[in-house]
């Protein structure tokens, strides 16, 4: 059985959180069995938290409707804060990629020029605002929940170039980083840099760092080296993200070094070792996802914050676009505000 939300940490307020992302359109299913006969974890109730957080991907190809059924499903669930970012998918969000080439992309003979901003005014609506979502633009948002943590946020919902798809920078781009933490290999290009630890609780990204739930069905890794690289000086307690659905899993990754050390540039010596945490697929089916366990109620199994974060790929779809891979729920421990 799923353990209570109201059992609090004791060093610290224990917080639990919900992490899903590229939903592409598709709410939980309100049977746990598909109409393909294949059993879903993400289906109706999922869990109660305090916090839901949904890394990007809500909508196929960024049309109004998709958005509105995203906030239809969002409104049910039990959850005090709903945090939401864009993602590659969600292009009418992407203003400047939308007007290049978001109209092709969804097939319009009449494209409405007022997209974009219908669909930032939707995520940002009194709707969306009375059932607890807030769309969260690339930057540091912070908010107290009603125990009193403090939670702090980083979000973006950038990636490396995909397919020509929205909310892209070129590889050689460090879109993470200040200049005096790009390598001499990288052009920087941060508008809303990674602060240093300890300023963020929770990182969330619509892509992966490189090396890190990251590879895809062909064996590639294609997560961004800059973000790692920054992930490593942010050092959260806990990095979300999505975007490539086989890398759906969480790893618990050790820093190398002191927090404030030197980072630098080769991807390999940033981490020191990384745990994968195991899932029992039939428990995951029973309880509408899986349950992480970090906070100071796991004993030994505490999160270390400043040596330690635990790297969630909340892809609910498969790589066939099919919804078989459950959230995650996570328990840690925020600070009192």
């Amino acid at each position: 059985m799923a353990p209570s939300i109201d059992e609090r940490g004791s060093s610290g307020i224990k917080t639990r959180i919900l992490i899903v992302s590229d939903t592409h359109g598709a709410g939980p299913s309100p049977t746990p069995t598909l109409p393909n006969h294949k059993r879903t974890p993400f289906h109706t109730p999922l869990p109660k938290v305090d916090v839901l957080l949904h890394c990007g991907d809500m909508t196929m190809v960024g049309h109004l409707e998709e958005y509105q059924n995203t906030l239809d499903w969002l409104s049910e669930i039990d959850a005090e804060l709903k945090l939401v970012i864009a993602g590659n998918h969600d292009i009418s969000l992407d203003e400047e990629y939308w007007h290049r080439k978001g109209h092709k992309m969804q097939r319009l003979k009449e494209p409405n020029p007022d997209l974009p901003r219908l669909a930032k005014e939707m995520l940002n609506g009194e709707e969306a605002r009375k059932i607890g979502v807030r769309y969260l633009e690339e930057g540091v948002h912070e908010f107290v929940l009603k125990s009193g943590a403090k939670l702090r946020v980083y979000a973006s919902p950038y990636q490396p170039e995909f397919c020509d798809w929205a909310f892209p920078y070129f590889r050689h781009e460090d879109r993470f980083n200040p200049p005096e933490h790009v390598p001499p290999t990288a052009s920087p290009i941060a508008e809303n840099p990674i602060p240093d630890f300890p300023a963020i609780d929770v990182l969330m990204t619509h892509g992966p760092p490189f090396g890190r739930l990251d590879r895809t069905h062909r064996h590639e890794s294609v997560g961004c080296e800059h973000l790692l690289r920054a992930a490593r000086r942010c050092r959260p307690r806990l990095h979300a993200f999505g975007h490539i659905h086989e890398g759906w899993g969480v790893d618990r990754v050790v820093w190398r070094g002191e927090p404030g050390g030197p980072v630098d540039g080769e991807w390999q010596n940033h981490v020191e070792k990384a745990e994968a945490i195991p899932v029992d697929a039939n428990k995951m089916f029973e309880e509408k996802g899986v349950y992480v366990d970090v906070s100071s109620d796991a004993g030994d199994r505490e999160l270390v914050f400043g040596k330690e974060t635990l790297m969630v790929n909340a892809s609910v779809m498969t790589v066939r676009y099919q919804p078989l891979q459950g959230p995650w729920v996570v328990d840690l421990d925020l600070d009192r505000a």
